[in-house]
C-alpha cells in the first residue's frame, strides 16, 4: 500500500543478505519473534501491569504480559522481572532512581575503556542526574583494574556501582565486585545487555546470582527483539516497578514484550546454549585471525563474542576502517579505545562480533576466511583494486548463508 517504505525496506533486506553483519550489539531474529512485534499487539494501550491497568480490555495482555515474566524468571533464575522497559537505556535509569537520590555518587566503567553512556556520560543524563565515578582498564593489559576499582570504591563510597559495559571483550569478575560493595557499603548493578545471550548459554558467569539488580537488553546475543528487561532482588520490585511506570514509561509496547516472551522461550531450548557456545568459539578464531594479521586487540584477545580493534593514536583511525569495510560489505562500527586521544566520530579503533554471523550459520572456517580479508582491506584501504577483489568475495560468502 506503501510502495516507498515498502521498497526501502526490501532493500533493507537485500543489504542484510549480502552483507556481513559484525556489529556485535546486532543480531537476526526468528521469524516468531518478528511476527509478534508486528501482531495486533500494537493497537492496545495497556499502562500498569497486569491485573492492575489503567484501561479496560486488557484480559489478554495481561495474560500475556505474565507469560512472559514467568518465562523470563524461569530462564534467568530471576526472584522478580520486569520486561516492559522499552530499551535497553530505560533499565538502568529505573535502577539508578530505584537505589539512590538524584545526586548520589555511582560508581562504573568509564566509557573510552568499555563503558556505555547511561553509566555516566557527562553528555547523557545519567551523567547529570548523579555524581559518577569512573573505573577503567589497566592500559598494558586492557583488562578491568580491580585493585583500582576497590581503591576508586573505598575513597567516594558510591551508593551503586555498576559493572558491565559495551566494548569489554573480556570476563568480569563479577565475585570481586559483590566484594568491593559489600565493603564500601554499596549496590551492586550489573549491566548485561551484551552477553546476556552468552550467560543464558553458560559461557559467560551469571551476574544474576551475586547482584542486587541486572539490566540488559532483548536484542544483541540474546537474539530477541528491540527492548529492555531488569532483574532484581524482590526486596526491590516494588521500587524497580514504580520507577519503570510511572516513573520512566507510559503505555507498554505489549507487541514488543510477546516478542520477548517468544525470545525468551527460544532461549530455553538446548539448541541456544549450542548457539552460544559457537558465539564464542567464532570469536575467539576470529581474533587469532587478526592477531595473526598484525592487528593490535584491546586486551589481546576476547572471551566473548565481541573484539575491539585498537590502531593507536598513529595508525588508521575508526572511521577510516569501518568506512574502508562498508565498501566491501563488512558491517562493523568505529569505536573508541582505551588511553582515546580522537573524537567519538572518529576514533582510533572499532568493534566487531560474532552473534548475527553465528545466526546465519557461519562457523570457524568462515572467521577465517572473513577475519583474512579484514587484514588485507585494512592494510589496503585506500586500494580499489583489492576493495572489488573483497567485495566480491564477501557478496558470495553472505548469499550462501540465510538470514532469518
Amino acid at each position: 500500500m506503501d510502495k516507498e517504505v515498502f521498497d526501502l525496506i526490501a532493500k533493507e533486506e537485500t543489504r542484510q543478505k549480502e552483507q556481513l553483519e559484525m556489529i556485535p550489539s546486532e543480531n537476526y531474529v526468528s521469524p516468531a519473534v518478528r511476527e509478534a512485534t508486528g501482531s495486533v499487539l500494537t493497537n492496545k494501550y495497556a499502562e500498569g501491569y497486569p491485573q492492575k491497568r489503567y484501561y479496560s480490555g486488557n484480559m489478554v495482555i495481561d495474560s500475556l504480559e505474565t507469560l512472559a515474566i514467568e518465562r523470563g524468571k524461569k530462564l534467568f533464575g530471576a526472584e522478580h522481572i520486569n520486561v516492559q522497559p522499552y530499551s535497553g537505556s530505560n533499565p538502568n535509569f529505573a535502577v539508578y532512581l530505584a537505589a539512590c537520590e538524584l545526586g548520589d555518587t555511582i560508581l562504573a566503567m568509564e566509557l573510552t575503556h568499555g563503558g556505555h553512556l547511561t553509566h555516566g556520560s557527562s553528555v547523557n543524563l545519567s551523567g547529570k542526574m548523579f555524581k559518577f565515578v569512573h573505573y577503567g582498564v589497566d592500559l598494558a593489559t586492557g583488562l578491568i583494574d580491580y585493585e583500582s576499582v576497590y581503591r576508586i570504591a573505598k575513597e567516594h563510597k558510591p551508593k551503586l556501582i555498576v559493572a558491565g559495559g559495551s566494548a569489554y571483550p573480556r570476563i568480569i569478575d563479577f565475585g570481586r565486585f559483590r566484594e568491593i560493595a559489600d565493603e564500601v557499603g554499596a549496590k551492586l548493578l550489573v549491566d548485561m545487555a551484551h552477553f546476556a545471550g552468552l550467560v543464558v548459554g553458560k559461557v559467560y558467569p551469571d551476574p544474576v546470582v551475586v547482584a542486587d539488580f541486572v539490566t540488559s537488553s532483548t536484542h544483541k546475543t540474546l537474539r530477541g527483539p528491540r527492548g529492555g528487561l531488569i532483574i532484581c532482588k524482590s526486596a526491590y520490585a516494588k521500587d524497580v516497578d514504580r520507577w519503570v511506570f510511572p516513573g520512566l514509561q507510559g503505555g507498554p509496547l505489549e507487541h514488543v514484550i510477546a516478542a520477548k516472551a517468544v525470545c525468551f522461550g527460544e532461549a530455553m531450548h538446548p539448541d541456544f546454549k549450542s548457539y552460544a557456545e559457537q558465539i564464542v568459539r567464532n570469536a575467539k578464531v576470529l581474533a587469532e585471525t587478526l592477531s595473526k594479521g598484525g592487528l593490535k586487540l584491546s586486551s589481546g584477545g576476547t572471551d566473548s563474542h565481541l573484539i575491539l580493534i585498537d590502531f593507536g593514536r598513529d595508525g588508521l583511525t575508526g572511521k577510516e576502517a569501518s568506512d574502508a569495510l562498508e565498501k566491501v560489505g563488512i558491517i562493523v562500527n568505529k569505536n573508541t579505545v582505551p588511553g582515546e586521544t580522537r573524537s567519538p566520530f572518529i576514533t582510533s579503533g572499532i568493534r566487531l562480533g560474532t552473534p548475527a554471523l553465528t545466526t546465519r550459520g557461519m562457523t570457524e572456517k568462515e572467521m577465517v576466511l572473513i577475519g583474512n580479508w579484514i587484514v588485507e582491506v585494512l592494510a589496503a584501504h585506500l586500494d580499489e583494486t583489492v576493495l572489488t577483489k573483497v567485495g566480491k568475495a564477501v557478496k558470495e560468502l553472505s548469499t550462501k548463508f540465510m538470514v532469518p
